[in-house]
């Protein structure tokens, strides 16, 4: 996706809250807007046509 690894790395190293869709970081624990423990990693490919 990103032409440099370091950049592809900031922006795909994420976790993404189930309740309210906030970007949270990697060693996240719980959501930072709404608390919740229900978080994901981001998704690192594309969904797809």
């Amino acid at each position: 996706m990103a032409r440099f690894p370091e950049a592809e790395k900031r922006l795909l190293n994420k976790k993404v809250c189930m309740k309210c869709g906030a970007l949270n970081a990697p060693r996240a624990k719980r959501c930072r807007r709404c608390r919740s423990k229900e978080l994901r990693p981001k998704a690192k490919e594309s969904r797809g046509v």
